[in-house]
């Protein structure tokens, strides 16, 4: 079947409160994560490896608490939303695919294919997150089209296909249509822009122009 694009706008940061804890003990993440998912109502989606936890440094450590967390919130019947992206620096050594490529596949390490079918990937680049900054089209789909590589390499074609990855990073009216015009960009993971009815109506209608 088709792609549809997903645009994902309100969700629990799963590992935010706990990235002091999981930093120290790694063996605790899974239930910390579960700990959380209790006390949370109506909520569909869980953001996992958010790249505010990136930009603090959490993301050097906690690659096996991403798997954890991956699990628990499918456990608990949501829909996980893998973070992944490159620091400034990252980019401007030319390493934006190693890391990447390092933080995909430490987050899914041992899902299975069925697993992984229920997981939406989202590339954020950190530099662009808050930052006014957004990745161009071009720049964005190369990492889209990397994962979307590295999902069939490691699973199946089948896989790479149904697997939805959306582009988040200073999404915006003005760029939205360019940048869900890409092949392999389904969708959008919204911040700032959604708190603006008419701004974030903007983005889903471009969204809406792009359905495969």
């Amino acid at each position: 079947p088709p792609r549809a694009p997903a645009l994902a706008t309100t969700a629990v940061d799963l590992l935010r409160r706990g990235r002091d804890r999981a930093a120290r003990e790694l063996g605790d993440v899974g239930e910390l994560v579960r700990e959380r998912l209790v006390a949370v109502h109506d909520a569909d989606v869980g953001h996992v490896g958010h790249a505010d936890v990136v930009a603090r440094g959490a993301r050097r450590v906690v690659g096996v608490a991403e798997e954890v967390a991956l699990e628990a919130v499918l456990d608990a019947g949501l829909t996980p939303v893998l973070c992944v992206g490159e620091l400034l620096e990252d980019r401007e050594a030319g390493n934006t695919e190693a890391v990447v490529k390092s933080q995909f596949e430490g987050s899914l390490a041992d899902l299975s294919p069925e697993q992984v079918q229920k997981t939406v990937l989202a590339y954020e680049p950190v530099w662009a997150i808050g930052t006014g900054k957004t990745a161009s089209p071009e720049q964005a789909q190369e990492v889209h089209a990397d994962l979307r590589k590295l999902l069939a390499d490691r699973y199946n074609s089948e896989t790479s296909e149904q697997v939805r990855i959306l582009y988040g990073g200073s999404v915006k009216p003005d760029n939205a249509t360019n940048l869900m015009s890409q092949t392999d960009i389904d969708g959008a993971l919204v911040g700032g822009a959604s708190l603006n009815a008419d701004g974030f109506t903007a983005i889903i209608n471009a969204a809406s122009q792009n359905v495969a």
